[in-house]
């Protein structure tokens, strides 16, 4: 059976992962017959977000932690992921990827990607094993990566940003996914546009399914 690691950057779209990315690519996982390892890098977040306001609260919190909110405990830091025990590696989206595995939110093009998850990445494409990125996750592929094809949906700003670090960008809408070939990174737009529940779902089965023929 094959098994797909998970990267999770927090429990929340505003300063962590996208909980129904996360939760339906763990589904979708395991309905087409894979299974899952979730991990999480055990850093701080950059800030809290009070998901109500949109404000930012006075307080501290730890992405492995939160993370295990939507891993329900079964997860491990992201220093214990070895590239070769996996299949493939699949980052939801959120807000969590652009301002805890990377600065991104903040630098854009010119950041820099947490070091666990440049390893990660580095890891599996030396390794040929495919890369599935939701949403705003694939700003860390690009990053990484460069020369890649991906989309992140229509948004502009964004587009600029992933071509300024050397991608090319598809637009996409709903449930369509891009296919990198010869990286093996599928990629698809998820909440990067105005989506619902419904076609986040057909957008993670998708990816998966592309990875699992890739694989």
């Amino acid at each position: 059976m094959k098994t797909i690691a998970v990267i999770l950057s927090g429990c929340g779209v505003y300063d962590g992962a996208e909980i129904h990315e996360a939760t339906l690519s763990l589904y979708s996982i395991a309905k087409n017959g894979c299974t899952y390892k979730i991990f999480a890098p055990d850093i701080n977040q950059h800030h809290v977000i009070n998901h109500i306001t949109g404000e930012e609260m006075n307080e501290t919190r730890n992405v492995l932690v939160e993370s295990a909110r939507i891993a329900r405990g079964a997860i491990s830091p992201l220093s214990d992921f070895v590239a070769a025990d996996f299949d493939g590696l699949l980052f939801p989206g959120g807000f969590g990827a652009a301002k805890n595995l990377s600065n991104w939110a903040f630098n854009g093009p010119e950041g820099t990607v947490n070091r666990e998850v440049s390893d990660a990445i580095n890891c599996i494409v030396g390794l040929k094993k495919p890369i599935g990125a939701l949403c705003i996750s694939p700003v860390l592929i690009a990053k990484v990566l460069g020369n890649i094809e991906l989309t992140i949906g229509d948004d502009s700003g964004t587009v600029e940003g992933v071509e300024a670090a050397g991608a090319k960008h598809v637009n996409t809408t709903h449930g369509e996914v891009v296919i990198d070939q010869k990286h093996k990174i599928v990629t698809t737009p998820c909440y990067m546009l105005d989506a619902t529940i419904d076609q986040i779902g057909e957008g993670a089965e998708n990816v998966v399914k592309a990875m699992i023929k890739l694989m």
